[in-house]
């Protein structure tokens, strides 16, 4: 009795110790979002995110906005990668008891990251070019009804779509995942974490993209959408809950076109 002793407390230990990291790594994110949104509500810049409204972008100003986009997506997703981090802690102590699943989860988790902050690249990308043609007003929201429609309208279809099922299939299995593809190794990790981090971006990247409809600064979407996603991927009620959910967007969609 005392080895599975020993491996429940380490477990425990390891569970305890990572959902503090993840907490501590998202609530700065919050943190840094919150102070951007406060200097956004007051006509600031949140340091060059909006100047493309009122003069040409340079480098300065993208990576200023590409700063804002990663700092939301790590905000916004690491609550949503959790069940995923405490599988893998898991699955790898339970494979080497004798190790501390960390260095593992952590190669993971950057793989992970590394395809949220392409996306984030290319939102910034997509905040420079709306900026550009006018589409965006200070608070970094959609100034156009027919941009805001159609984005809302591909959003709630493409929540039917067999392309996102699959990627939401995936999404609601990690231990699945983990038990059939796993790689020995910190690149092995790494890899499973771009795998994971693919399909992720695969189930969320056009409700990402409501940001400018909602608010690119709206902390309570943030939160609202970061709730929405999580519940529809570990709620087992979460696939009837996402299909009515692309109802609702695609007919707020129409109704802003008409």
């Amino acid at each position: 009795m005392a080895q599975p002793d020993v491996f429940v407390a380490a477990a425990r230990r390891d569970r305890a110790i990572l959902v503090a990291g993840l907490i501590g790594i998202a609530g700065l994110a919050w943190a840094y979002m919150i102070r951007m949104a406060a200097g956004t509500a007051h006509g600031h810049s949140c340091h060059g995110a909006a100047e493309p409204l009122v003069r040409p972008w340079g480098g300065w100003e993208f990576l200023m906005a590409f700063s804002m986009w990663t700092a939301m997506m790590v905000a916004m997703m690491l609550p949503i990668v959790t069940p995923w981090l405490l599988a893998l802690s898991g699955t790898r102590r339970e494979s080497d008891p004798g190790t501390a699943p960390f260095s593992t989860v952590g190669f993971f988790l950057l793989g992970y990251v590394v395809v949220w902050t392409g996306y984030s690249a290319a939102a910034a990308a997509g905040q420079w070019g709306l900026g550009a043609a006018a589409l965006l007003s200070p608070q970094l929201v959609s100034t156009s009804p027919v941009l805001g429609g159609l984005l809302l309208i591909a959003a709630g279809v493409y929540q039917w779509t067999p392309w996102r099922d699959a990627c939401m299939k995936h999404c609601r299995s990690p231990l699945g995942f983990f038990m059939t593809s796993w790689r020995e190794g910190r690149w092995g990790a790494f890899t499973m974490g771009l795998r994971h981090g693919f399909y992720c971006v695969g189930c969320c990247w056009i409700l990402m993209a409501l940001s400018f409809v909602f608010g690119v600064m709206n902390l309570l979407w943030m939160a609202g959408i970061t709730a929405f996603i999580l519940a529809e991927k570990i709620a087992s009620w979460g696939p009837r809950f996402g299909k009515a959910a692309g109802v609702v967007l695609a007919g707020y969609g129409v109704w802003m076109l008409v």
